[in-house]
């Protein structure tokens, strides 16, 4: 499999999202150049495997769902202790400095709904009626774009060309554009559509 690496340029400030972290300052041009298929319930290439290794969750986003506690159990038919592993990390990255992870039950993300890959967390805040930033994992809601240390960049399954899906599709970028409007606001996307323009015409330029 093809490996690819890094190629960050640096933004003209710092974007710090909706949460109060992450802070976004750089961005890797790969997310611009880089593609899967993004109509993940209609997928054909992986049976759904991308959610096989549960998810981090930060604490912030923890608290939402445990607020929702008694609804989602009778929703999901499933208890909360269920739900998370309950072991935790300091992760200054992450809104409310440390996360936890999805509990991987019979080889699949607790949230993962079996029949159609579907987060059943995203369903549940559909059903009911409000947004599912709400409930849903930053993380998930991003993939594959994620972040570190500033740098607003792609999993590392992309990196390593072991993402079953990845060349169909639109870019990483413009297949996410919307999720990162909501969590770092239109500035952010303004900069990035134009960083990614320019990249696009400087490399017809040396075609």
């Amino acid at each position: 499999m093809a490996e690819f690496g890094y190629e960050p340029v640096k933004l003209s400030k710092a974007y710090t999202s909706i949460e109060g972290t992450p802070t976004i300052d750089s961005v890797d041009l790969n997310i611009f150049r880089m593609s899967y298929f993004s109509a993940c319930l209609s997928c054909t290439f992986c049976g759904h495997s991308c959610c096989n290794w549960g998810v981090d969750i930060d604490v912030t986003n923890v608290e939402r769902i445990r607020a929702r506690k008694d609804e989602l159990e009778a929703y999901l038919g499933t208890k909360w202790d269920d739900w998370f592993t309950g072991e935790w990390e300091d992760t200054p990255d992450y809104p409310g400095g440390k996360a936890t992870r999805t509990r991987v039950v019979n080889g699949t993300c607790i949230f993962q709904n079996r029949d159609n890959g579907a987060c059943k967390l995203h369903s549940f805040a559909l059903d009911k009626g409000f947004d599912y930033h709400e409930v849903k994992p930053l993380i998930s809601s991003l993939f594959p774009i994620t972040f570190g240390d500033g740098l607003m960049c792609l999993g590392e399954e992309l990196y390593e060309g072991s993402l079953v899906c990845m060349g169909n599709g639109p870019s990483c970028y413009d297949a996410q554009r919307n999720e990162i409007l909501h969590y770092w606001g239109p500035e952010l996307v303004a900069e990035l559509d134009a960083v990614r323009d320019a990249d696009l015409a400087r490399r017809k330029s040396a075609a």
